[in-house]
């Protein structure tokens, strides 16, 4: 498996990277349905390895988030199967360890591009006042950071409700070299 393993600057590895010359896994190893197998030429992450990422993050926002509990707040429409795998995964483990941390989602749409170009004009869609989240400890679940511009203008807008703590939970997603990723960011 071609991959590098990112460290955070705790020196946590946290992340795997995928190099852009990465052919991939032969279909030969998986099942798919018949209706995939024109439109696919192989498998760069297999599912499996999704998951375990995706609990491993989750550990580590437990770790992070201490005894607080947390209010996650889900950039629809991309991040809803990712931040509810992400939250079950913050449930069960806390169940195991004997840590309940009571998690409540609210959902939000962001829009921020025009014409294909990300831009700083950020604009929550459907959203109410997130005057709710002063003095809570945020988690905000995105599954696609592009440039890193929306979300950025997303946590001006956040840290304006003075909440106790911010933290950003996704998948490193794109070529551009953005620090970003399935890290933690305060």
């Amino acid at each position: 498996f071609v991959s590098e393993l990112q460290m955070d600057n705790a020196g946590i590895k946290r992340g795997i990277v995928i190099k852009d010359d990465w052919p991939g896994y032969s279909l030969d190893l998986f099942t798919y349905p018949e209706h995939y197998h024109e439109d696919i030429e192989s498998v760069y992450i297999p599912h499996g390895v999704i998951m375990n990422r995706i609990e491993r993050l989750a550990s580590h926002i437990m770790d992070d988030f201490g005894n607080n509990n947390i209010m996650v707040l889900c950039v629809l429409k991309g991040g809803y199967k990712f931040c509810s795998d992400l939250v079950e995964f913050i449930k069960v483990l806390g169940r195991n360890s004997g840590k309940y941390l009571e998690t409540r989602v609210e959902f939000i749409r962001l829009k921020s591009y025009l014409n294909d170009q990300s831009t700083e004009d950020l604009h929550i869609i459907g959203s109410r006042d997130l005057s709710f989240l002063r003095g809570k400890s945020v988690l905000i679940v995105e599954a696609i950071v592009d440039t890193g511009k929306t979300m950025k203008a997303l946590l001006k807008h956040v840290e304006t409700f003075e909440p106790k703590m911010v933290k950003v939970a996704g998948p490193e997603s794109g070529a551009t070299g953005a620090p970003h990723g399935d890290l933690l960011k305060s």
